[in-house]
């Protein structure tokens, strides 16, 4: 198949996101620079230019391609769960042992949340949409519907779960690792069936 004019720099760019939403994600943003990301990329320092105006444009389509790939890979598991158990298998996706342990590839809320708080409004602002996006998700599991109870059992379970992970990072201690989630995953389930029975 021929390949149409560009579309070898636009490769070349996404290349360069998809290698700076990790490296955001594994270090923080300071942990970010240009010149390790293109090396990372197996580009050279000198090409950035040619794909982005400054570091700043960079990070905001980083943190923007890690925020989709955060809510598309938690939309499947929802959809591949059996009917009824979406907000189940949702949220113990996102409490697993692999979601903590790599964090280059997991949710930037866990990953940079105290971080993007002290960044520019560009970046808070993806943080926002993709708080919103990951709230309403949780919502469209719930029994009942978008009520103003499940909106804020939504917003009580994403922000339990995203204190759990962060916090599970935190820890050197495995046992208590796995036991705030546990706790967090045990509690979003009760309220869920609580919300059911009360519907």
């Amino acid at each position: 198949m021929a390949r149409t004019p560009g579309s070898t720099k636009v490769e070349t760019h996404e290349r360069i996101v998809k290698t700076a939403a990790r490296a955001i994600r594994e270090r923080g943003y300071d942990g970010a620079s240009v010149a390790d990301v293109m090396k990372q990329a197996g580009l050279t320092h000198g090409g950035f230019y040619a794909h982005f105006g400054s570091r700043e444009a960079m990070l905001e389509e980083a943190l923007d391609c890690a925020a989709v790939e955060g809510w598309t890979r938690l939309t499947a598991v929802a959809e591949r769960a059996e009917p009824g158990h979406g907000l189940e298998a949702l949220v113990a996706s996102y409490l697993s042992d692999r979601h903590v342990a790599h964090p280059e590839s997991g949710c930037t809320l866990a990953a940079l949340g105290s971080e993007t708080a002290r960044q520019a409004p560009a970046l808070r602002k993806i943080a926002t949409r993709q708080i919103n996006g990951l709230a309403a998700l949780l919502l469209a599991q719930m029994p009942g519907g978008d009520t103003p109870a499940n909106r804020d059992r939504a917003f009580a379970a994403l922000s339990a779960m995203v204190g759990a992970i962060a916090l599970s990072r935190v820890v050197d201690d495995p046992a208590l690792s796995r036991a705030l989630r546990e706790a967090v995953l045990r509690s979003i389930a009760d309220d869920a069936r609580d919300a059911d029975r009360g519907s």
